[in-house]
């Protein structure tokens, strides 16, 4: 997997848990910023995409929010 790629994510949120478990059952690594565990985390993704929604991949510098089109991203681009 590309550096590029960036998931912010919170544990406590039900759709990261399911973006989260979507990437170990299919052995995709990225790199993972924790939004509630780390403020600089919140506060680039408001920076680049403007909202501090989670979960947002961040692909290249642009933000791709919603669970279900981020499972879809990864099921077309590495499954």
């Amino acid at each position: 997997m590309k550096s590029t790629h960036v998931l912010y994510k919170f544990d406590g949120c039900p759709f990261c848990v399911h973006v989260m478990s979507y990437l170990k059952k299919n052995d995709i690594n990225i790199t993972m910023r924790d939004t509630m565990q780390d403020v600089g985390a919140r506060e680039e993704l408001i920076s680049i995409g403007g909202k501090g929604q989670v979960p947002c991949l961040v692909i290249g510098g642009k933000p791709l929010y919603e669970s279900g089109d981020i499972i879809n991203y990864f099921e077309e681009k590495f499954v």
